[in-house]
């Protein structure tokens, strides 16, 4: 009641979860053996596309890192975990970032990781992240990112479909793209469509958590796009340069 801009996806989430349910996990077995074909493992991916090496990174982040992890233990609420940092922050790296777009950011580990990178040449981190709606969880969105980071930071709290085209209104070509938001096999489908169209040739494009369906695999296969697959704590991970 308090967010009316809210009201649109409320709907979609309606008719996700009621009429267009099965989609949500559509073609996830298919997809799931293509990925466990050719997965390697994050430290392999990044060598092989970035041609770079991720050993520097804990190193030369520890006291960030070790901070963010004791924000997100002093979090009063639960959300999503770090996911792979490196592969976030090496990409960022080969394209030398300037503009940077994630969808997804819960606790903020991914923002993090494309802020430490972005800061170096003064470059923004564009994120899309839908409010949550229970437990006063909505403030804790990004708790783990410094305040030191933010004004490299614009955070924009709606859905994909709102939020997304005011991002593009504010900037229209991206390094770097990162998907972690709606699982479902049409949100995937219709973002990764639209994110895209926006990134740069030489961009590079990720998505987590590509076994839930086949939508990631189905765009890659539509568009003739050769992409890696990596395994990262029991998950897949979908990563190509543009």
């Amino acid at each position: 009641m308090k967010r009316p801009d809210l009201y649109p996806e409320l709907g979609r989430k309606i008719i996700k979860n009621t009429v267009n349910r099965g989609n949500a996990f559509k073609g996830k077995e298919k997809t799931n053996s293509w990925a466990a074909e050719r997965a390697v493992s994050q430290k392999e991916a990044i060598s092989k596309l970035f041609g770079l090496e991720m050993n520097g990174f804990r190193s030369e982040y520890r006291e960030a890192l070790a901070n963010a992890e004791q924000k997100e233990r002093e979090c009063p609420v639960k959300m999503g975990g770090p996911g792979a940092l490196e592969l976030i922050y090496y990409a960022c790296e080969f394209t030398n970032a300037q503009n940077v777009v994630e969808t997804g950011v819960a606790y903020g580990w991914s923002s993090l990781a494309s802020l430490l990178s972005l800061v170096k040449r003064n470059g923004i981190l564009y994120s899309s992240d839908m409010p949550y709606l229970a437990d006063d969880g909505d403030q804790y969105v990004g708790y783990v990112v410094p305040e030191n980071l933010k004004s490299n930071w614009k955070l924009f709290r709606f859905a994909d479909k709102e939020s997304l085209p005011k991002i593009f209104a504010d900037h229209q070509v991206f390094d770097v793209l990162h998907y972690d938001s709606d699982k479902s096999y049409n949100g995937r489908m219709w973002a990764y469509s639209e994110l895209y169209k926006h990134l740069r040739k030489g961009g590079v494009f990720i998505s987590d958590d590509i076994g839930d369906n086949s939508a990631y695999q189905d765009f890659c296969e539509k568009n003739n796009i050769e992409t890696i697959v990596v395994e990262y704590e029991g998950k897949y991970i979908g990563v190509f340069i543009k």
